[in-house]
Formats: C-alpha cells, structure tokens, sequence
C-alpha cells in the first residue's frame, strides 16, 4: 500500500511538472476538436494525438490513470486540483503554502492513516472466517485421538514410524493428499509413483512442526490452522480460500541431510 500510494503520487507529480514545463517553452497542443475526434473514432494511431511530446504525456496520463484508479478502487481519496496546484507552484518557483518538511510529514502520516484503514478493514473481512476455523478446531480437538500443540496444530497418528526423524533443516519425501475440512482435495501426490521430496524449510509452519514429530514410515493426519497454513494468502488459482483450516493426510517416506543448492532461489522462510 505505502509502495504503490508512494508511486502513484510521485507519477503524477512527474506528469503534472511535465506539462507545466510545455505550456512555458511553447509546445503545440491539440486542440479539443482534435482530442473529442479521436476518443469518438476510437483512433489507436499515436500520431493522431499530435507532437512526440503529446504522445508522451498522453501516455504517462495513462499509466497515472491507472494507478489513481487502483488507489481509488483501494478506497483512497485523492485532492487532484490542490495537488495540481502545489505542483504548478514549485514548478513557476513561487513559494508554497507548506514548507518540504511539513510536507513529508504532511504524507507520511496521510500513507499511515491508510495503511491502518486498509488492515482495519482487511481484519474486519477476515473475521467470520476466523471465526469458523477456530469453532472447526475446537470441535475436532474434542475427537478421539487428535492432540493439540500449544501452537494450535492438531494431529491424529494413524501410524508410528520406526525409522529416522527429520530436522528442522532436513530433505523430507512423502506421500500427501491436502484437503479443506468439506473434503475438497486441493493437492496430492498419493497416485505419484515416487513420493515428493521437499526441503523442509520452505514448508508452510504446519508442516515444519508436524515432520520433525514424525519417524519414517509414520502416516499422520495433520488439521492445520490458518495462522500455520495460508492464513489470508493461499497459493493463486488454488481452492483454498483466505483462512482456511488445511487437513493433511501426510506418510513420511524418508528423511535425509539437505543439499546445501536445495534452497537456491528460493524465499527465506520468513517471507513466506
């Protein structure tokens, strides 16, 4: 949010400096018959908008458009004849009605007040969804065999394992099928020939707590909470929804050292 308001006034400052600039050294400009012919021809030639000068800025008019439209859709409220104001004024030289220091602060705390409306209302979205999970949970902790971690993660051991245990660092490779608790199966590998070897590491927190509990040849079936899953950003394109509680049937096959490339390019485990 603090990124994109940031980008989108800096945009339309350039814009607005910009054309301040061409109306004092005497640039042309189309005139309004020519623009209203060309919006009502839906004419797609550059040319048709006038001078190498005109073209641009009618193109940095549409890259700013878009973003003051994604802040408006965003629920952001710009004053666009005062900022063109205070842009006009520095450019002609002339004093401004705030000082530069007044207006950093002036913008920070504006960004701010955004920040915490955006988060005030993505919370108050989240909610009932929240609120559903931990009421799922608290009925399924009841269920015989399911334990509760004090982090929250339930599981239920189908199967103890004999063989080695995982470290919070290892190679792991196993069998799964994830499910939302409708049954909806939104990933598995259970009719892979080979089970699927991943690093640890790069697993949600549900998974990172879970394995290491696991010895090999050891089937669990895990009931992960949203604050140890996706929370309220599950992977794109997926049947996951935002806050959902994740139910893995999970067989750890092996369990071995990580090769020290196996985290080339990927993200540092808290950013994900």
């Amino acid at each position: 949010m603090k990124h994109t308001l940031k980008l989108s006034l800096t945009a339309l400052a350039a814009a607005c400096a910009l054309a301040a600039c061409k109306q004092e050294t005497g640039a042309p400009a189309a005139s309004a018959a020519q623009s209203a012919s060309a919006v009502q021809s839906g004419v797609k030639d550059p040319a048709a908008l006038g001078t190498p000068e005109q073209q641009a800025s009618y193109a940095i008019g549409m890259d700013i458009g878009r973003n003051l439209k994604n802040l408006k859709d965003q629920g952001v409220s710009l004053d666009l004849k005062m900022f063109s104001e205070a842009v006009q004024t520095v450019v002609e030289g002339k004093e401004t009605r705030i000082s530069p220091q007044q207006a950093e602060e002036v913008l920070v705390a504006f960004i701010q007040k955004e920040q915490e409306k955006a988060q005030a209302a993505a919370q108050k979205e989240a909610q009932p969804a929240l609120e559903k999970a931990k009421a799922w949970l608290a009925e399924n902790g009841k269920k015989e065999g399911v334990k509760t971690t004090a982090s929250g993660l339930q599981y239920k051991v189908i199967k103890e394992g004999t063989g080695k245990q995982p470290k919070p660092d290892s190679m792991v490779s196993v069998t799964y099928t994830g499910k939302l608790t409708d049954g909806t199966v939104f990933d598995s590998n259970a009719d892979a020939k080979e089970p699927m070897a991943f690093p640890l590491p790069v697993m949600i927190k549900g998974w990172q707590e879970a394995l290491p509990m696991m010895k090999e040849g050891a089937e669990y079936t895990l009931y992960i909470p949203p604050e140890l899953g996706y929370g309220d950003m599950p992977p794109p394109n997926s049947k996951i929804p935002k806050n959902a509680v994740l139910v893995f049937d999970v067989k750890l096959a092996a369990t071995g050292e990580m090769p020290k490339d196996a985290m080339v390019g990927m993200p540092p485990p808290e950013s994900r």
